[in-house]
């Protein structure tokens, strides 16, 4: 696989860099086919795929740094990748940067919720003093091994504490070292235009969560609003749990698939999204490769 290019050469002032969720290898497969720049590991989405169950802190390390490898590995382009909190105090934080950057993410995300911690977007957060917040970007600076790794400092500040401590702690973070500054949950585009005045000097990334507490906007006028990056980590899922069920109560009400076959994409295009090209012309090139080692042997034999 080629060389990725850097997540920071794709950050432009008057631009926004758009990364979609991705959360299983199909969904990578096909954000790959459709052609994004940057990927977004969503953690709502790879937790409640591969384990089934909400994003509420019940996902290990492990479980998301095997994730991170296999989506990152799959990638042409920068994978952005969620670690929650960092999975515990500053040795923690320290031992997730340096994993997540060796499974070849291009980024990664850390926030000041307390431990277990929820989905920006759902109620119940709480978020640790600012000062463990800001030693743990200061960890995972430290930690990385490349400057192009970049970190992404996220708040969650906003919802319990108020805007204002939300920007002191995106200020807090910048000044120590974070290359991204996440303000998660800003609820009206008035908050927004503040984040973007006060922290603008910095690449800021906006979550847009459809039905989530901030509004969803074109792209021209998150540019307006200062910002450089945004992700849409539930739109995949969201637009796949639909279908899911449409499909499958299709499948139990009438017992056969032909009235969903509309809904379905095709099989033989299909089969090349998930690389099954590579397989045939594989086989294709080695199709006598048996035959004629068996003739090389055969003559070894003979002499």
């Amino acid at each position: 696989m080629a060389t990725k290019p850097s997540l920071k050469s794709l950050l432009k002032k008057g631009d926004l860099l758009i990364a979609p969720g991705i959360f299983d290898g199909i969904s990578v497969r096909v954000a790959e086919k459709v052609g994004f720049k940057a990927l977004y590991m969503t953690g709502f989405g790879t937790v409640g795929s591969h384990l089934g169950v909400p994003d509420a802190g019940i996902a290990s390390y492990r479980d998301m740094v095997e994730r991170v490898r296999t989506f990152a590995g799959m990638s042409s382009v920068p994978v952005i990748c969620d670690a929650d909190t960092g999975f515990g105090g500053l040795l923690n934080v320290r031992e997730t940067v340096r994993g997540y950057e060796a499974a070849g993410a291009a980024a990664i995300q850390l926030e000041d919720q307390e431990f277990p911690k929820k989905c920006g977007h759902t109620p119940g957060r709480k978020v640790i003093p600012i000062e463990q917040a800001v030693a743990k970007i200061r960890v995972a600076v430290e930690a990385r091994s490349s400057p192009d790794f970049l970190i992404i400092a996220r708040t969650d500040a906003r919802t319990n504490l108020g805007l204002d401590e939300a920007i002191r702690r995106g200020r807090a973070f910048a000044d120590a070292g974070a290359d991204i500054i996440f303000v998660e949950s800003p609820e009206s585009e008035e908050e927004m235009k503040k984040i973007g005045e006060a922290l603008g000097d910095k690449p800021l990334l906006v979550n847009a969560v459809e039905g989530g507490k901030t509004p969803l906007l074109s792209k021209q006028r998150y540019i307006e609003l200062g910002y450089q990056m945004a992700i849409y980590p539930a739109t995949a899922f969201l637009a796949m749990g639909k279908a899911l069920e449409s499909v499958y109560t299709s499948l139990k009400d009438k017992g056969d698939s032909l009235s969903c076959k509309d809904e379905l994409t095709d099989f033989k295009g299909f089969c090349v999204t998930m690389g099954f090209q590579d397989v045939w012309n594989f086989d294709k090139a080695h199709a006598d490769l048996e035959d004629e080692v068996s003739e090389s042997l055969a003559k070894k034999r003979r002499v």
